[in-house]
């Protein structure tokens, strides 16, 4: 990460919990991307990948996000539309820990920019 690049930026961490609690009910009603994670995981086939991704920052999302680094990708986060985040699976990603995630609902078209360009 770039040093003087923000870890993340995101509408508020303190819905982290629940965002975390809506990710792993979303994990049961995903079983691809699980079933990827139990096969590929130990292998990390992504070792080395660098994904910027620029999607809908939702919590399934959230949950394609946690496969990728689980198969062991470095991934960025910035979100495809400034209405469609959902903020409590922004403040999840971010607060784990492993992800840069630039991404609230209502951002700005200054912003929305700024986000991607992280």
């Amino acid at each position: 990460m770039h040093p003087s690049k923000p870890a993340y930026k995101v509408a508020d961490i303190s819905l982290a919990e629940w965002g975390r609690k809506d990710i792993n009910l979303s994990e049961e009603e995903m079983p691809g991307l699980m079933a990827m994670r139990r096969k590929y995981g130990p292998s990390k086939p992504l070792k080395g990948a660098r994904i910027a991704g620029c999607l809908h920052m939702t919590i399934q999302t959230a949950v394609l996000i946690e496969t990728l680094v689980e198969l062991g990708a470095e991934v960025q986060w910035s979100s495809s539309n400034i209405f469609s985040t959902q903020d409590h699976a922004a403040a999840a990603i971010a607060a784990a820990g492993k992800v840069a995630v630039y991404a609230w609902k209502g951002e700005t078209d200054e912003e929305y920019l700024w986000c991607i360009e992280q």
